[in-house]
């Protein structure tokens, strides 16, 4: 991407903020008129140089009732649901260190395609490993061996890339970032297998010496001027992985959260913390967000639940309906993704228009299930899919050559791009939905009043369209193998 293409996205940055899920709320429909309105449409399109492109700006008639020949995207901004916390990706080791690695116009072009709300996409959440991950050059933790008093933490190591990084990320986001973290093992002496790698459990007795880990984990960060807004339990609880990893039962998670991680955290000043559980799939969603918001003693310390995508990767296996039973027998917790990405990285299939899709597919579909902020998995990784100390090589929406210093998008970027840059934090879902399967929508009122309707068509024909608004509609065509951004000022 050209610094000159990175200019020409010309939307004005929207309104900041960051809010909690909230019930659906309805008014009247007329409180919402589209009539001489107009909607300014943008587009990346398969087969074309489109990318996030400014088109044809549409404006609404009087159309009344439709026909049923007709196809139609229908919107009603009079019906809200959740409010949008925030979309971006995960600022890991991996992506810390291939950074470090590129010439310094590069890395400003990268802050700038990533965090500019108006030449960029306008990534304003992140999520960052408590110690190391699989996408790090090794692992590491931040004390010695059997020191339960942890009297030797220190975050020296995360000094050196990590968090220089996250600083200029930050710089770059305006100042201010939605950043979580999340363990993906404690230290091995803590574990009953004496390894942070392949699985294990924790070790009663270092339950509290494990809680407050976290605790020294974010006060220390926060000190060196990163604030932390919340953290999960545990990164992928139920998986046993050659790199760091730990197993959580339901039983465990809900027995660790009431009795030891609530606690600590209230008792360091850091209740307000927002702690989420789960943070693994969307196939085990309901019955872990179950056994441990049933507790009224666990539940009153969670702030919501966060799931991935890698066991529900193709088409109605994505399982959204698990979504949907958590958000309505919970509707007081809220739904975060927290992690995803495609994995086994190719360098021959970074162009694939599959990848693209299968990030929009995943978004709309997250959003529409009452989903509140989503985080991707690496910003940044290099020419290798790396770095990552066992060889689990990943996809990231942009991968740098670091042989070159050169950055490739993939349209996995811009797919994203289509929410992030056009749904601001504080927007709120409203009312969306299309008549042919061939075109999938969702679409949220943004803090400024600008209505943001995403509409993709992942099918080989081009299809025509109305989108409709409370009596008023615009005539459009989603090209084929496109996702399209309809901004309503």
């Amino acid at each position: 991407m050209t610094q000159k293409f990175l200019s020409a996205l010309l939307l004005s940055t929207l309104g900041l903020g960051s809010a909690a899920a909230q019930n659906s709320t309805k008014s009247p429909a007329a409180a919402y008129s589209a009539a001489g309105k107009k909607a300014r449409v943008f587009a990346t399109v398969a087969g074309t140089d489109k990318r996030l492109a400014a088109g044809e700006e549409l404006t609404f008639q009087p159309v009344g009732q439709p026909l049923e020949t007709q196809v139609c995207v229908f919107v009603d901004p009079g019906h809200s649901f959740q409010t949008m916390l925030g979309i971006g990706g995960a600022l890991t080791d991996a992506s810390a260190e291939t950074f470090a690695k590129l010439p310094k116009p590069q890395q400003q072009e990268f802050l700038k395609a990533y965090y500019s709300p108006s030449a960029g996409i306008g990534y304003t959440l992140g999520r960052t490993s408590i110690h190391s991950s699989d996408f790090s050059s090794g692992s590491y933790t931040y004390v010695d061996d059997k020191d339960e008093a942890l009297k030797t933490f220190s975050v020296k190591h995360d000094e050196q890339f990590r968090i220089p990084f996250i600083k200029q990320v930050m710089a770059a986001a305006g100042g201010k970032l939605t950043l979580f973290v999340s363990p993906w093992s404690p230290p091995g002496w803590m574990k009953t297998n004496g390894d942070m790698l392949h699985g294990g459990k924790l070790l009663p007795q270092y339950r509290q010496a494990w809680a407050d880990y976290y605790v020294k984990f974010i006060k220390t960060y926060e000190q060196l001027g990163i604030p932390i807004w919340g953290l999960t339990v545990q990164n992928e609880p139920m998986a046993t992985q050659k790199w760091e990893s730990c197993v959580f039962t339901g039983e465990d998670e809900r027995d660790f959260i009431k009795g030891y991680l609530g606690p600590t955290l209230a008792k360091g000043g850091l209740g307000s913390k927002k702690l989420i559980a789960w943070d693994h799939n969307r196939d085990l969603l309901f019955q872990r967000a179950s056994t441990v918001l049933d507790d009224p003693a666990a539940a009153k310390y969670v702030w919501g639940i966060g799931y991935h995508w890698y066991e529900t990767w193709t088409g109605s296996a994505m399982l959204f309906d698990n979504e949907r039973r958590v958000h309505e027998t919970y509707p007081d917790k809220n739904l975060i993704f927290t992690e995803g990405c495609k994995e086994k990285f190719d360098l021959t299939k970074v162009d694939d228009w599959a990848l693209g899709e299968k990030y929009g597919n995943s978004m709309i579909g997250d959003f529409n299930a009452g989903t509140v902020g989503w985080t991707d998995w690496n910003v940044l990784l290099d020419e290798t899919g790396g770095p990552n100390h066992v060889g689990n090589f990943c996809f990231a929406p942009v991968i740098a050559d670091t042989k070159t210093g050169k950055l490739l998008y993939t349209n996995a970027y811009y797919y994203i791009g289509h929410f992030s840059k056009f749904i601001r934090p504080g927007a709120r879902r409203i009312a969306a939905t299309a008549n042919r399967d061939a075109l999938q929508t969702t679409a949220f009122r943004n803090p400024d009043g600008s209505v943001a309707v995403v509409v993709m068509n992942q099918t080989d024909k081009p299809q025509d369209f109305q989108l409709w608004m409370v009596g008023q509609g615009a005539k459009t065509t989603a090209a084929a193998h496109s996702i399209m951004t309809m901004m309503v000022n």
